[in-house]
């Protein structure tokens, strides 16, 4: 019986969330410098640099945000499709 339940448990929960642990590594393996993103918290962009733990983005500065400074910490970056 407890087996059954360890098999179920497996199958509706940790697979699902593997599979979509891998296709989202292979989204963020796939962006190159240059591509347009936008992130989760809805700020367009365009990568200008990729390094191991981190992605700089280039956003155009408006007059609601006088310094350009936008503090961004762990982010989820979608590709502008």
């Amino acid at each position: 019986m407890m087996v059954v339940i360890v098999a179920i448990f497996y199958f509706f929960m940790i697979r699902p969330q593997q599979k979509r642990q891998k296709e989202i590594q292979k989204a963020r393996e796939a962006l190159k410098v240059g591509d347009k993103v936008i992130t989760a918290g809805g700020i367009y962009g365009k990568i200008k640099e990729i390094g191991d733990v981190y992605m700089m983005i280039e956003i155009a500065i408006s007059k609601k945000n006088h310094d350009g400074i936008i503090r961004l910490g762990d982010i989820t970056f979608l590709p502008l499709i």
